[in-house]
């Protein structure tokens, strides 16, 4: 039996990630496999709680993880949350602000990694520039 908070994180991940990849981590979280306490854990705290909290809304939230991850060096992640980025209205130039403010803040080596990672997310998405 899941939790109103753990559907309403899956309501808010499979508005952000889409329908199937929502279903694979419902999937998996389902399982009780290796790793099934961590999705757990995601859908309960990240999308259930931090997400759905007011206060700031997703488009600000987007932006405020895109510079964590590039600060964390975190380059899988920051794909995965410019893509949310993207679902979440955040423009291409918004991305590129950040990328730019990160430079100073997180280091020139971080945010030209991040430079690479949008790019790559542009390119995954057929998204002309």
């Amino acid at each position: 039996m899941n939790s109103e908070l753990t559907e309403r994180g899956m309501l808010l991940f499979a508005e952000m990630e889409g329908p199937e990849r929502a279903a694979a981590f419902r999937e998996a979280m389902d399982s009780n496999n290796f790793g099934s306490g961590m999705i757990n854990l995601a859908v309960d705290f990240i999308f259930g709680s931090l997400w759905t909290r007011e206060g700031l809304d997703r488009k600000q939230r987007s932006l405020m993880t895109i510079g964590i991850m590039i600060g964390l060096r975190q380059p899988d992640e920051l794909k995965n949350h410019i893509r949310i980025g993207l679902v979440n209205g955040l423009s291409i130039k918004e991305i590129e602000e950040a990328i730019i403010h990160a430079s100073a803040y997180a280091g020139f080596p971080a945010a030209w990694t991040a430079r690479k990672m949008a790019l790559e997310v542009i390119e995954e998405m057929n998204i002309k520039l």
